[in-house]
């Protein structure tokens, strides 16, 4: 353990960034709401209110996949305040929703219409796929958006790899464009007014933009821009290796520690692959570090990649960084490949630092001796804390012993999922408030 008396406070910030954000995309939704439901009403009532409900469900239908758009679209500003994992996951629920509002869009028009024209509903629909315009396409699309909805529960997803998971979620696109075309044909709020017409414009124009943007304009920009190789290939032990990337103008990349990026090593057999991989060392302006566990064959190949790689690299993205810090002083909990962020954090960080490293032996401790180290250099504390998981080395008892003012500091945890639902459990049996706990799980299928 090394322990240097402490620097002087960090300025934290008065406004939590995340709740900012947080409290901008409710007000956007909230907005949207009530102006689609004017719209609504300014079109008029029929005289079945099953069809009225189809209607209503159509539009609020609409709305929150549009607002789907916007949460996976990485736009840089909601992502480092929010981070890629919440976003995500917030996607994943609207899209439940947004599966059983189109539903019953579905099921509430059949159901309203077979009424109105005396007909069993089975015959109404096919009735109304042959003869009304965009009503076969909607039908096309609540079937894609049903495939994409059961490979998205938990036990489907599990069980699939991401490359397939990624590649059925791509028609959710498809989805998108045949639902906004069946609005166009026969939408009546859509049509009711100018003024209603430009809203619906405006609203899928912004969505797909900010898409385009976050997904594909800015990674190309930046990688054209920074042309990105990799410079050295350094093995950690047998199972880790770090992986030093350099590029053009890597002063103005807008990197911080704590944020990982989408990698694509372009070589034969790796290109079509994206990994995220934390930085293990805060940019520089210099040079890019990412240090990886080897997980499976992709991984494990890494350590083969040559010097001179061209490199493709979406990101940074994440909200695991200094720019959430409430307290002046830090606890920095890493388990395992975990500390990669970890290390970056403590190497920007400010004040008085606490590391804790929880790891199975001493062999496991990658990048230990650069953190011991840069402990030294900052003045912080550094505990390494070695053993089977049970009994938990980090219960209560135990991480209040070794840091007993650690209510008063903030918390950045990053390990394997297990670790991470133990620790956080910790904290909030000894009272840390949760606005200062910060943490991020590395999935991009939530």
């Amino acid at each position: 353990m090394a322990a240097v008396p402490s620097h002087p406070a960090a300025r934290t910030a008065v406004r939590r960034p995340s709740v900012v954000a947080r409290t901008g995309l409710y007000a956007v939704l909230a907005a949207n709401a009530v102006v689609v439901g004017v719209f609504f009403v300014q079109a008029g009532f029929g005289s079945n209110a099953l069809v009225l409900l189809g209607r209503l469900t159509g539009l609020y239908g609409a709305l929150l996949m549009a607002f789907q758009l916007l949460l996976v679209a990485r736009l840089p500003w909601l992502d480092r305040r929010i981070g890629m994992d919440r976003l995500t996951s917030w996607h994943r629920w609207v899209g439940f929703g947004l599966l059983w509002t189109l539903l019953g869009h579905a099921v509430f028009l059949t159901l309203g219409y077979a009424q109105m024209a005396s007909m069993d509903p089975v015959n109404q629909l096919v009735d109304l796929a042959g003869t009304t315009e965009g009503v076969l396409r909607a039908l096309v699309a609540l079937a894609l958006l049903v495939v994409v909805g059961a490979v998205s529960a938990r036990r489907a997803r599990r069980r699939m790899a991401y490359e397939t998971w990624h590649f059925v979620h791509l028609y959710t696109y498809v989805a998108v464009v045949l639902a906004f075309t069946h609005q166009v044909a026969v939408g009546t709020t859509f049509t009711a007014s100018s003024a209603a017409t430009a809203y619906w414009y405006t609203l899928w124009g912004g969505s797909l933009t900010a898409l385009a943007v976050g997904r594909l304009v800015l990674p190309l920009w930046r990688n054209w821009r920074h042309r990105l190789r990799v410079t050295a290939v350094v093995p950690e032990n047998d199972q880790v290796v770090s992986i030093y990337v350099t590029g053009r103008d890597l002063d103005r990349l807008p990197a911080r520690a704590g944020q990982f990026f989408l990698w694509r090593f372009l070589t034969r057999d790796r290109w079509w692959q994206a990994n995220p991989f934390s930085l293990s060392a805060a940019p520089d302006g210099r040079t890019l570090r990412l240090t990886a566990k080897a997980a499976g064959d992709g991984t494990a190949a890494l350590r083969h990649l040559k010097v001179g790689t061209r490199v493709f690299a979406e990101g940074p993205y994440g909200a695991f960084t200094a720019m959430h810090r409430t307290r002046p002083e830090a606890l920095l909990i890493a388990g395992g490949v975990g500390v990669t962020p970890i290390r970056a954090l403590l190497e920007e960080l400010d004040g008085h630092s606490v590391v804790v490293y929880r790891v199975a032996t001493d062999r496991d401790a990658v990048l230990y001796d650069e953190l011991r180290d840069l402990a030294h250099a900052k003045g912080a504390e550094l505990h390494l804390v070695t053993g089977p998981p049970v009994p938990d080395r980090l219960a209560p008892a135990e991480l209040a012993r070794l840091v007993p003012d650690l209510a008063d500091r903030d918390v950045f945890l990053c390990g394997p999922h297990p670790m991470m639902t133990a620790v956080l459990g910790t904290l909030r049996a000894l009272g840390v408030p949760k606005r200062q706990i910060h943490f991020e799980r590395f999935s991009l299928a939530g």
